[in-house]
């Protein structure tokens, strides 16, 4: 007996797209295809984020001990600012546009981006951003940048940090921000016109909608952090006043258009991430997603409430009593659509038929360390807590559980339930297993034990610690965590390449997935689709196969 692999109505097909025939490499650095330029973004993040991540190598190794000698203090504040750069603007945030690009035209049954040329100017303004960053050490007379990410001023200004590198920071964070909103505008339009016959909003993938989201908040916000660091680059080179206190400025502008941007910023690093997660759990708990709406529109409160919480950053920097007062409030208050998110992903595991492979893993993992993440969280939205904690370790833990132990874990479940689709093979489970348990368990042994530093009292940003030789131990043992997070990093370098090489053949739909991506061949072809399918609801090859079923 025949079997019938999801077999969708047919409708006009659309045009064929004949395309010359040119070198590869010219195909590559020249395509508009949205697949290509997805795998482009996810190649170069990548490689941004061994980067980072050799960089964090050499600050954990500097704090193994309390007086290392492997770092000077300049050298140190260097490594740390570009290692916070290079994750936070570099991999976390682009590489879901990676994603993005490659599978979000396919999930909505759109041939291509709205704007394919405006795609891949997107991907060639990251780049040169990424390329301006490092180009500070070779063409900046060996100065990086050493501000830290958020490059506070008066730290940032030409008196105090004379050299090249903060420019080139600058530079670099101008031309990514703009390769963010010309993608987002892209994502935008497209999400908008480009949809499929049927597909309504409360038909389109969850992660349809956590992009849309996401790309209003880059719309919105990124424009905040330009407008800020432009002026610190005209303090910098033309010699202006915008945060100088002796020309009458505040330097606490700089923080409020800074966090304006970054704590939006915040969910656009997490919210692709939480629509990856609400793809991968009903697929392998052979269940529907539960509370599809409550999930849609939890991001979107996530999106509006976004913009009232960042004042939580500013609790030491002597704003009055009633802002402290709201934005405590606003911070608790945006816990409730996350929650929302939680108790609906955890009602979709629940009483399912688990299927454990590495996606699944990765998914559940993040649900565990996201919510140790969000209940620090609620400490530091706590004026007087924060005051206590901001200059702490305590922060470095929240934040790592916040954006390893949410964003990376959902990066990796993305990798491994979308990989099949892009290569058409499959990687190997059983690396995919011992990644994550080695991840796992690095993670923790990396920054569980910032927070008790934390609570002892370790500043953030010290270089050494011979006053407290006390906090060694525990300092090593986040050092050898680090390295073991590195080592699982190796074996997923290794599992992809061993793939790419000889991995078992995917087939179209390896998952027994629900939505149009898995409708088409993998790797699909330029077009993406024969015929533009139709679509009556938000599972369509789940209603494919049953309508198949019953005729």
């Amino acid at each position: 007996m025949a079997t019938i692999t999801h077999p969708l109505p047919r409708v006009a097909p659309g045009p064929v797209i004949v395309e010359e025939r040119r070198s590869a490499l010219v195909e590559w650095l020249t395509t508009t295809d949205h697949k290509k330029i997805g795998i482009l973004y996810l190649v170069t993040t990548f490689i941004f984020f061994f980067i980072g991540g050799l960089e964090a190598l050499l600050v954990r190794s500097q704090l193994a001990g309390p007086d290392q000698k492997l770092l000077t203090a300049a050298q140190y504040n260097e490594m740390f600012t570009m290692h916070a750069t290079t994750m936070i603007f570099l991999f976390v945030i682009p590489v879901f546009t990676g994603f993005a690009n490659y599978v979000l035209p396919l999930m909505i049954g759109a041939k291509d981006m709205a704007f394919p040329r405006l795609n891949m100017l997107s991907y060639w303004l990251l780049l040169a951003g990424g390329l301006m960053l490092y180009a500070s050490f070779p063409f900046g007379q060996g100065d990086l940048p050493a501000g830290g990410w958020t490059s506070y001023v008066p730290l940032t200004t030409a008196k105090f940090s004379p050299g090249l590198g903060q420019t080139f920071w600058i530079l670099a964070i101008q031309l990514i921000g703009l390769s963010s909103i010309l993608g987002a505008l892209n994502f935008i339009v497209t999400i908008f016109t480009l949809r499929a016959p049927g597909m309504t909003f409360s038909r389109i993938p969850l992660f349809v909608w956590a992009q849309l989201v996401t790309a209003f908040l880059t719309v919105l916000a990124v424009p905040f952090i330009t407008v800020a660091i432009t002026f610190l680059l005209f303090d910098r080179v033309f010699g202006t006043e915008f945060f100088s206190t002796a020309a009458g400025s505040d330097p606490k502008l700089y923080q409020f258009l800074f966090w304006y941007y970054s704590h939006p910023a915040v969910y656009i690093m997490i919210l692709p991430g939480f629509g990856i997660i609400s793809e991968v759990l009903p697929v392998f708990s052979r269940k529907p997603i539960f509370g599809y709406k409550l999930i849609a529109y939890s991001s979107v409160a996530i999106g509006f409430l976004g913009f009232s919480v960042f004042g939580h950053h500013m609790f030491v920097a002597g704003i009055g009593v009633p802002l402290q007062l709201f934005f405590m409030a606003s911070s608790m208050l945006i816990a409730v659509p996350t929650g929302v998110k939680m108790f609906n992903w955890l009602a979709t595991i629940w009483g399912g038929s688990l299927w454990l492979k590495p996606a699944l893993l990765f998914a559940l993992g993040f649900l565990a360390m996201f919510v140790i993440g969000g209940v620090s969280g609620v400490f530091l939205a706590c004026a007087p807590c924060d005051m206590e904690f901001t200059v702490t370790c305590f922060v470095v833990a929240h934040i790592h559980y916040v954006l390893f132990g949410g964003s990376v874990f959902t990066i990796m479940a993305g990798l491994y339930y979308w990989f099949p689709k892009m290569t058409g093979r499959l990687l190997s489970d059983k690396l995919g297993y011992l990644q994550f348990a080695l991840m796992f368990a690095g993670f923790n042994m990396a920054f569980w034990p910032q927070h008790e530093l934390g609570l002892d009292g370790m500043p953030r940003r010290v270089y050494h610690y011979p006053q407290a030789p006390e906090w060694a131990p525990l300092n090593l043992l986040s050092t050898i965590g680090a390295f073991i997070i590195a080592l699982s990093v190796l074996i997923m370098l290794i599992n992809v390449v061993r793939s790419l090489r000889a991995g078992a053949r995917a087939g179209a739909d390896p998952w027994n997935g629900d939505t149009l991506e898995w409708a088409t061949t993998s790797p699909p072809p330029a077009y993406n689709f024969d015929y533009v399918p139709p679509v009556h609801s938000a599972r369509p090859l789940k209603e494919a196969v049953a309508a198949a079923g019953h005729g």
